[in-house]
């Protein structure tokens, strides 16, 4: 009532009018978010054909068109420049919900290392579900604990190789991540797949690697491979003898992230309306199974949009700084 009174006729008038036209775009972007879809979808994967993104982005497909009633979704591969193709894409399309952008932490490794050109101002995240748990792996013929890698990296310092997926990956800077938590003196050697980055620690080539739990589950059941440190503030129910990064004190509990992207001036009731969608099909009977066949359930993998652009601007500080010091 003060405010009225202290208003002229005349900006009151400008001032009912201003309420009056953001009370019809809320209105007009609830419709809108109503009435979505309202033309076919693109999953635009930031990754080649068969890997996790890829059959992340797939397995969601038939569940979101179901929730939406038989919306039709096409399923698009743009592994060009660490993804960066699929990032532009979208945050150059229409802010209407139909161009979701399906990608995994190396959106922000890449956006940290200067090789993205797209930041969180062009597009926002909807929601992660999927966050695989990183560790530090090795032949347990040569170590057969963290102790004794530990023991032997600070008796032998420049020493100790760790080996994982190319320059800023999140094999590599997951590993950044560890030499300046432990301040152990490491050096990493990049492959082009984690095979040959696993081949070289069997081989007793490099020491370690550093790279997410799933893809060495076979080795780890035949023997060969053994994680001696998870990325975790807890200790996993499968291996629970491994100790974590937090009981040693270090504030590092990277993970592979896989996330869903859309451009960042999609209104946000419409975004809501994505999340919603995609919390029912990460809740579903059929997605849980597929996590827990593929076993991306060591730890929770949702994480909303909010809480995951936070997670997000942390990590890209911190991935910023390490690969600016490896330099």
């Amino acid at each position: 009532m003060l405010t009225k009174l202290l208003l002229t006729p005349h900006a009151l008038k400008m001032t009912t009018l201003g309420v009056a036209l953001i009370s019809t775009a809320m209105v007009a972007q609830a419709d809108e978010a109503a009435d979505y879809p309202t033309k076919p979808i693109q999953f635009l994967v930031a990754a080649g054909a068969g890997g996790g993104v890829d059959n992340f982005a797939r397995v969601v497909r038939p569940m979101f068109e179901e929730a939406l009633g038989g919306a039709r979704i096409t399923v698009v591969n743009l592994p060009a420049a660490s993804g960066a193709l699929a990032h532009q894409r979208t945050a150059n399309g229409a802010p209407d919900g139909h161009t979701l952008d399906f990608a995994s932490t190396t959106y922000v490794t890449s956006l940290a290392a200067g090789q993205n050109p797209v930041g969180l101002d062009q597009i926002t995240p909807v929601a992660r579900m999927q966050s695989d748990v990183m560790a530090l792996f090795v032949n347990p013929q040569r170590y057969p604990d963290f102790e004794s890698f530990l023991e032997y990296a600070q008796a032998n310092p420049g020493k100790v190789t760790v080996g994982g997926t190319h320059t800023a990956s999140p094999d590599h800077v997951a590993f950044l991540s560890l030499r300046d938590a432990s301040g152990l003196d490491m050096s990493f050697i990049p492959y082009d797949s984690t095979g040959n980055a696993t081949a070289n620690v069997l081989g007793n080539n490099i020491d370690a690697t550093t790279t997410s739990l799933s893809p060495l589950l076979s080795y780890i059941e035949a023997g060969q491979m053994m994680p001696i440190l998870v990325f975790s503030d807890e200790r996993l129910a499968d291996f629970p003898d491994v100790p974590t990064t937090v009981e040693h004190d270090w504030d590092l509990t990277d993970g592979n992230d896989r996330a869903v992207f859309v451009h960042a001036d999609t209104p946000a009731p419409l975004v809501q309306r994505l999340e919603e969608v995609l919390k029912g099909v990460f809740d579903s009977e059929d997605y849980q199974a597929y996590a827990e066949r593929v076993n991306l359930t060591y730890r929770d993998g949702w994480m909303a949009g909010d809480a995951y652009r936070e997670r997000l601007e942390h990590n890209y500080e911190l991935y910023s700084r390490l690969l600016n010091n490896e330099q």
